[in-house]
C-alpha cells in the first residue's frame, strides 16, 4: 500500500474506526494496554486487519483482556484458546498473552500498574524500549513493541501532522508529545 495509514484508513469499517478513536490515544487501563500488547503480538505475520476483524472475538476468548484472569489461565484455557478458530492459533503467542499477563501482575508490585511501569521508563528511544521488553515480556521483538507504544502515545509517528485526527491526539497529551515539549530528542535512536 503506498497510502499512509491516515490516507488509507478514513472510511474503511475496520481501520476508520481505529484509527480515528484509539490509534496514537494514550490510555492507562490496564485491558486496553493488555488487549493492545496481544493483539500486536498475534498481528506479527499477519495484516492489521485480520486482528480488527477477529478482535471481538480475541475479547470473548480472554475474557475481556482481564489481566488477573488471564494470568491465572492453566492448561484448560490455553487448550481452549488453541482451539478457538475466532482468534490466531499460534502456541507462542497464546503462550506469551498468558505468561505477559502474569508479568503485568508481578509489575503491580514494583510499579502499581502496567500504565506505571511504562511511565517509570519513559521518555526511550525504540531500540530502549524494545531491550526493555525483551527483558520484561515475551514475544516483544521490534515491530511489535514500536506499534505498541505507538498505538498508545509512548512513540510519535501514529499519524501525519496533516492528520485531522492529529491534533485530537495532541489535545490529550500523549506522553511523546510531553517529552518532546520537555526537551528530549532521542525517539529515533
Amino acid at each position: 500500500m503506498s497510502l499512509t495509514y491516515c490516507a488509507a484508513a478514513p472510511g474503511h469499517p475496520y481501520h476508520g474506526p481505529y484509527h480515528e478513536s484509539e490509534y496514537g490515544f494514550p490510555s492507562a487501563d490496564e485491558r486496553v494496554l493488555f488487549e493492545r500488547l496481544v493483539l500486536e503480538i498475534n498481528q506479527a505475520g499477519l495484516s492489521w486487519l485480520t486482528i480488527l476483524k477477529k478482535r471481538e472475538a480475541f475479547r470473548a476468548a480472554f475474557d475481556g483482556f482481564d489481566v488477573d484472569r488471564v494470568a491465572a489461565y492453566g492448561e484448560a484455557e490455553r487448550a481452549r484458546l488453541l482451539a478457538d478458530a475466532g482468534i490466531v492459533r499460534n502456541r507462542l503467542k497464546v503462550d506469551a498473552a498468558i505468561d505477559n499477563a502474569r508479568r503485568i501482575v508481578a509489575l503491580r508490585d514494583s510499579h502499581g500498574s502496567f500504565d506505571g511501569w511504562l511511565r517509570a521508563h519513559h521518555p526511550l528511544g525504540k531500540a530502549q524500549w524494545v531491550a526493555l521488553f525483551r527483558k520484561t515480556f515475551r514475544f516483544t521483538g521490534g515491530e511489535i513493541v514500536g506499534e505498541f507504544l505507538m498505538s498508545l502515545g509512548y512513540l510519535p509517528g501514529a499519524h501525519q501532522p496533516d492528520c485531522p485526527v492529529h491534533g485530537v491526539v495532541i489535545a490529550q497529551a500523549p506522553p511523546w508529545k510531553s517529552a518532546v515539549d520537555a526537551g528530549f530528542t532521542g525517539y529515533d535512536e
